[in-house]
């Protein structure tokens, strides 16, 4: 049965995508800021360190937290809730003038942002099918892209022109009017609530954390956030030292491979509901895997192919997010659908804060800036790949299984 695309979801497309930009524009905007930042409030690079990991660790531990409570209330309303208080915390970012108090914004700004993709993703499993699910997610995820292309260069800008703090004042601001189109013109998602649900919030985050039929899912994202978060914390330092990227060369770098994963974020979207989610995970995982160990093997390399290169891993690591993304949200049940996201989230943040961690163990950067046992780290993140691909092969039966009823 084919599903028609009515305004009103396009308009939640849009919406949703537009919410994902803001967050993700929130959490990358940091890092190109870092050296501002250092200058002005006087920290150390460890400090600064533990600026950007508290972001991510409160986000993990909010999404745990709010599990419980996901399936309970209209899914507009935990949105919103949840957005408000994003802006709060990205605004006070803006203000911030010490590194005690920048450092509780990011911690307070993480527990509210890491709640709200899974929410996100909830409202897309309630609203449309599984058979256009990958072309939606695909569309949303467009956002990591948009943020790369569009949202850094003016956050970096801004921030010359007026200050480290602007870029945060800036996504305060347009996320406040985001807010209030979801206020007045998202209809309520209240489809779970016909379906009865655990009255006690730690009961219910316990019971859909231990459901059997949930664990492939759980122990496969696990895996599935290590290949992006064990490989850039280390690209931008790999393409000036070991593949001779001028340093100025570097946005071009950056913006080309975000214009090609927008282009192609919904194109592989569009395919993983045409030959199936499963299909196309493996087919982008080989891929990428194979290109991970090319690319971590690559020497002084001129600009075009390290851009092609860069390209075109993004484009499958995104397509393998997306088929994925859209096969795990058909696994719960409609009643446990929010924690199920929540739980899913959580263990993304967390298990990308570790692999970074383990990465950072593996790659050693030499007195030149060259980066040595780049090419062993391209070995474990394809390892992981394989892994993941051996894992989702559960979770694909299962959707099967209960899509077949």
């Amino acid at each position: 049965m084919d599903f028609k695309f009515s305004r009103y979801h396009v308009f939640v497309v849009g919406i949703l995508a537009f919410l994902q930009f803001t967050v993700v524009l929130d959490f990358m905007i940091l890092s190109p800021l870092g050296v501002l930042v250092m200058q002005e409030l006087q920290i150390s690079t460890q400090q600064f360190g533990f600026v950007v990991s508290a972001y991510a660790f409160s986000a993990g531990i909010s999404g745990i937290l709010a599990a419980g409570f996901a399936d309970r209330f209209d899914r507009k309303n935990m949105l919103l809730f949840f957005y408000i208080g994003f802006v709060v915390a990205t605004f006070l970012c803006g203000i911030a003038t010490s590194y005690i108090f920048l450092l509780g914004a990011r911690i307070l700004t993480g527990l509210f942002a890491g709640v709200l993709s899974s929410i996100s993703f909830a409202i897309v499993a309630d609203l449309f099918p599984l058979q256009v699910r990958g072309r939606v997610m695909g569309f949303i995820m467009t956002a990591f892209a948009a943020s790369q292309v569009f949202g850094l260069p003016i956050g970096i800008y801004i921030s010359n022109l007026w200050g480290w703090q602007s870029p945060f004042l800036m996504i305060a601001g347009i996320s406040g009017l985001v807010g209030f189109i979801i206020f007045f013109y998202l209809k309520p998602v209240t489809t779970h609530l016909d379906h009865k649900t655990d009255t006690h919030a730690f009961h219910h985050l316990v019971k859909t954390l231990t459901q059997p039929k949930y664990l492939p899912a759980f122990v496969a994202t696990t895996l599935l956030a290590t290949g992006g978060f064990m490989l850039m914390p280390f690209g931008s330092a790999f393409s000036v030292h070991n593949l001779g990227v001028k340093l100025e060369d570097l946005p071009l770098v950056y913006m080309v491979t975000g214009v090609v994963s927008m282009l192609g974020g919904p194109i592989m979207g569009r395919l993983s509901d045409a030959i199936g989610k499963y299909r196309m995970f493996v087919i982008a995982s080989a891929i990428a895997a194979c290109i991970i160990i090319y690319y971590t093997k690559m020497e002084i390399t001129p600009l075009p192919i390290v851009v092609l290169v860069n390209s075109l891993l993004f484009v499958f690591v995104a397509a393998r997010m997306i088929s994925a993304n859209a096969m795990t949200s058909a696994v719960p049940d409609l009643h446990d659908r929010g924690a199920f996201m929540s739980i899913s989230s959580s263990i993304q943040q967390i298990s990308g804060g570790i692999a970074a961690s383990v990465a950072g163990l593996i790659v050693i950067q030499t007195s030149s800036g060259y980066m040595e046992r780049y090419d062993i780290l391209g070995y474990v993140v394809a390892t992981a790949i394989v892994l993941t691909v051996i894992l989702m092969y559960s979770v694909h039966k299962i959707v099967l299984s209960k899509h077949s009823k």
